[in-house]
This record gives C-alpha cells, structure tokens and sequence, in this order.
C-alpha cells in the first residue's frame, strides 16, 4: 500500500502546475490532499479518473478555503466526512477511509498564523481530535494518521530552531502534543526509516530562497499506529514536486 499525504495549497492552482501529469506518473495508490481550497464540483473530475484514481472530498463550507480530499486506486470499505466537531466539519478537516482492517485517516490541522484566536482554537482542535482517535482505536486498531499537522515536531524538523522557538507550528504546547500523540501508541513514519536532517516538507512562500536553500519545516506527517511499523517499507520525501509551497510525502506499507 503506498501512500502519499500532500497539502496541494489550492487543488485548481497545483493542476495549472502539473497535478495532473505527476498524478498520471501512478505516485501512489492512495493521496491524501490538504487545503483544496475547493469542492469536487469546482474541478476537472475526469482528469483525476483518467489517471486511475477515485476521489472522495470533504470541502470547508467556507468558498475557497481548507478541505480535505482522497484519491484512491483502491477501493475503500467505508468513507466518513468530518469526525463529528462542529468548527472542525464546517472547515473541512478530517476525511476517514477504511481498506479493510486499515483505517487511514487524512486530517488537515489548524495553523495559528493568522492569529491569537485561532492558535487557541488550534489547542482547542488538538484535544479533540486526540480524543477521537482513542474513540475509534477502540473498534479500529489500525490507524494511518496522514495530513499537514502544521507542527514541526523536534529541533531536526525545522531549518532553525532557535530563531522560531516562539513560533506557531514550534510553541512548546504544539510540540508537547506531539509528544503525547507518538507516545499513544503511534509511530513518525518517516522518523521510523529516515534519520538524516534537514528533511522539510514546507518552505515560506513569501521567501522563495527559502526552498532553493532548503531552508524549510517538516509539518507533514504520515503517522501510524505501532501495529503497522514494522510494515512500513520505505518513506520518502519529493521535495523537486512544486505544484504548492509543501511537497509529497511518501511511505510504502507491506500488508
């Protein structure tokens, strides 16, 4: 089962810039997309089935703003819509699909960029879906956790600590979630096979050196639960892929 988690940064925009002709290159079988910024009906539908893929959408009821999507060459069991958190849903965050005994889970995590009231409601967010997670993992053991958490986990994850030490996506109340998440029986999954540094999946926009001098943030995750580790084959990051300001992330599971 290969999987990718990718926050596209407005799917309209990243198919003007070659979605589709890399999603015919059979990337992975199942991608997980961040902040679509769009709804099923706003696309060229038949250009992602053209190249072998159904796509399940979960938009934010906000125009042009958040949403989760999944593409999937294989056909999942169940789909669920939101995760049952009022704010949450109406932003489009969590997308549930079920291959079997696998639950994998495609969540697109508030950023606290824009503001004091919204890095509170990223905590609030946090607790909740932490909770949901320990619901479901009471019918569902195996969990695959992918999505732009926008949190850079420890100093290795991010270009320069130091200098964002008070930064949203590297406060230590965000980190110390982290910590908590793994240690509730998750796995990183890239940390699991990769350990070398400087591995980034976003790069600041607004300096575009940034990404030529690879000076970035590893805030995308694929994630699961410890049942699966010693499945994971092979993880990778495609930081040469520029159809937004993140890049893919890839991890390949034996089943």
């Amino acid at each position: 089962m290969r999987i990718i988690t990718y926050n596209v940064n407005g799917i309209r925009a990243a198919i003007r810039r070659g979605f589709i002709e890399w999603l015919k290159t059979d990337p992975a079988d199942v991608i997980c997309l961040q902040e679509v910024k769009a709804s099923k009906e706003d696309i060229p539908i038949e250009l992602i089935e053209s190249a072998g893929y159904r796509s399940y959408w979960f938009p934010a009821q906000k125009k042009g703003y958040s949403g989760v999507a999944i593409l999937s060459k294989l056909l999942p069991g169940n789909v669920e819509y939101g995760h049952g958190n009022d704010q949450s849903d109406f932003e489009g965050r969590v997308l549930r699909a079920d291959f079997n005994d696998i639950t994998l889970i495609n969540a697109y995590f508030p950023s606290g960029t824009s503001g004091e009231h919204r890095q509170s409601y990223k905590y609030i967010w946090l607790d909740e879906f932490f909770d949901y997670l320990n619901k479901l993992r009471e019918t569902r053991r195996k969990i695959i956790v992918c999505g732009d958490y926008n949190i850079a986990h420890k100093e290795i994850d991010i270009h320069n600590p130091v200098s964002n030490k008070k930064m949203t996506g590297f406060l230590p109340e965000e980190r110390a979630w982290m910590d908590k998440f793994l240690q509730n029986n998750f796995v990183d999954g890239f940390r699991h096979l990769n350990k070398d540094p400087h591995q980034y999946t976003w790069w600041n926009v607004l300096r575009p050196s940034t990404r030529l001098e690879n000076k970035g943030w590893r805030i995308d995750y694929i994630n699961v639960s410890t049942n699966l580790k010693d499945q994971i084959q092979a993880v990778k990051i495609f930081p040469e892929v520029k159809h937004s300001d993140h890049c893919p992330v890839y991890l390949e599971l034996k089943l």
